[in-house]
């Protein structure tokens, strides 16, 4: 799987999604790719209230790091905000969608065509093509 995006969901039970991000208790952390996902890690934090407290918000962020995503019941405009710097895509779902049906639609976009974010996301993880330059040249372009 080395070319699985790592996608967290924000949970308490490892099944579903049920947390706001700011107060989330744990994380599910996966590998996901088309056909296959594994959890990677399950990260858990004591108890959190949302009180608007930034300084919870960098201890989660920095677990996350390397994610594409993080999924969650809802979350604040704070913390869209610093995740979006650090090149996670916030995903906002109902509450209590089943973590194994969000892999599911994500391998189903992932093979139909992602949308922008996940295209994004995608493109990170993929080595440069070593044929640029000589397409490049093919079209006209010089030095």
């Amino acid at each position: 799987m080395e070319t699985a995006l790592k996608i967290a969901f924000a949970t308490t039970d490892m099944e579903t999604v049920n947390q706001h991000f700011g107060s989330a208790k744990s994380f599910a952390v996966y590998a996901v790719d088309r056909d296959d996902a594994q959890l990677l890690e399950a990260a858990q934090f004591g108890e959190l209230s949302q009180d608007g407290n930034e300084d919870k918000l960098s201890v989660k962020i920095e677990l996350l790091n390397g994610c594409a995503a993080v999924y969650c019941q809802a979350i604040g405009g704070s913390a869209i905000n610093q995740l979006i710097v650090k090149n996670i895509q916030p995903v906002k779902v109902h509450e209590g969608s089943k973590i194994k049906d969000l892999i599911a639609d994500l391998q189903n976009e992932i093979k139909a065509g992602p949308s922008s974010w996940l295209a994004k996301a995608i493109n990170q993880y993929k080595a440069p093509d070593p044929e640029r330059f000589k397409l490049m040249e093919d079209e006209g372009w010089d030095e």
